[in-house]
């Protein structure tokens, strides 16, 4: 699936890839420094109803929110990979129990731990094309 958004139009592309994302749980968003990844998820987040402020775990490496589904409450990883140096630090960090965990998780970098990732991972590639405008490109890795 591809598909083109602005920012003006991000939050109907976010619900849309909620669509064609039915029953998947692990995201891996690759594409440059400033492409839009931290962007993207927040309003993935926002199409959730996530109520904790969503945010870049660059530091953190992992942050957690919660929202409701099906009269239940659910988890989001977030995860941000750009520090970590390779696979065993990621372990280290926790990030392959999020990965098996159930919960959907939301990879930015995930090219530094890429043998940690489940086989049905769904990659996402962004692309800058101008200022405004981004392409988004899902598909299996």
């Amino acid at each position: 699936m591809d598909m083109k958004f602005t920012l003006g139009g991000i939050q109907t592309a976010a619900k849309e890839f909620w669509k064609q994302a039915e029953g998947k749980t692990i995201f891996a968003f690759h594409g440059e420094m400033g492409s839009g990844k931290t962007t993207f998820i927040h309003a993935l987040c926002d199409e959730k109803k996530v109520q904790e402020m969503v945010g870049s775990p660059t530091f953190s490496i992992i942050n957690e929110y919660v929202f409701s589904e099906d009269n239940k409450e659910k988890k989001i990883c977030h995860i941000d990979l750009y520090r970590l140096s390779d696979a065993d630090e990621a372990v280290r960090a926790g990030v392959e129990d999020c990965l098996y965990s159930g919960n959907i998780c939301l990879v930015e970098w995930p090219e530094r731990a890429p043998g940690l990732f489940p086989e049905d991972t769904v990659h996402i590639y962004i692309e800058v094309m101008d200022s405004q405008t981004r392409k988004l490109q899902i598909g299996r890795n």
